[in-house]
């Protein structure tokens, strides 16, 4: 089995051949799905083709993406447009849910989905309700995942194209507002991590804080509105905003911590 560096390399290679090809043909050009850690890596890279790019999973918050090159026809990468251009296509599973049955799980429609022979870059955000999941794949496995999928962690099911209105299982939030001292990292994680600065520190240097879904050790680097922390045994939480000074001189952090 091929190492993360090797697989991180062809991963990269990838998205360079995205950009040439989006570049020559003048055509959209996509890789994916990517999970967090795997879009971080690609985002610096793709930033320095030149291409306009976007991350896409199907909807807003997603956290498998695919990352999309999109050419100068087209309109803004942020625009509904554009998303409309990207290859994801939602299959929506339900099932009889009763307290006869065992809940479905991500990890039954995940396994079912890897028995079925799918790779699992083909395999975006699975979001699981109650007798109701969607499934958000690449475009040309869903014609297979509609004609095959049959059966889910020992229950029947139904599929059928597309999604409704109302995600299932979409996450909740924690509301946070405090202040710190400063939008550097070891302050915003102190914050988040409810601890000392101190405590914060030995965090980071111990590679326990990632940002944007790579691992950080640098307390002194800046965080942005928008960005994603992620810190082992306390949570994972998106930054909404840094501003407003208090009296004091602190700023002030909103922020959501994932439920």
């Amino acid at each position: 089995m091929e190492n993360t560096a090797e697989q991180d390399r062809l991963l990269l290679a990838r998205v360079e051949d995205a950009a040439r090809l989006c570049a020559q043909k003048a055509a959209p050009r996509f890789v994916g799905f990517l999970d967090e850690r795997q879009a971080a890596l690609c985002l610096p890279a793709a930033r320095r083709t030149g291409e306009g790019f976007r991350l896409y999973g199907g909807y807003d918050d997603a956290e498998r993406t695919v990352l999309g090159f999109l050419p100068d026809w087209c309109q803004e990468p942020e625009s509904e447009a554009a998303a409309e251009l990207f290859p994801v296509a939602p299959v929506t599973v339900t099932w009889r849910a009763d307290r006869t049955t065992r809940p479905l799980t991500h990890r039954d429609f995940l396994g079912t989905l890897m028995g079925l022979g799918i790779k699992r870059e083909s395999v975006g955000d699975i979001l699981v309700g109650e007798g109701t999941a969607v499934l958000f794949l690449l475009q040309d496995v869903q014609p297979y995942v509609l004609s095959q999928l049959q059966k889910v962690g020992g229950a029947g099911v139904a599929v059928s194209q597309g999604r409704p209105a109302e995600l299932p299982g979409t996450r909740d939030f924690l509301e946070i507002t405090d202040t710190v001292a400063s939008p550097r990292l070891d302050a915003v994680a102190a914050v988040l991590m409810r601890t000392g600065r101190g405590r914060a520190e030995e965090a980071i240097a111990a590679g326990l804080v990632h940002l944007g879904g790579l691992p950080c050790d640098k307390g002194a680097k800046t965080v942005l509105p928008g960005t994603v922390i992620k810190i082992r045994g306390t949570g994972k939480f998106i930054i909404d905003g840094l501003s407003d000074r208090t009296k004091k001189g602190r700023l002030v952090l909103r922020a959501r911590k994932y439920q």
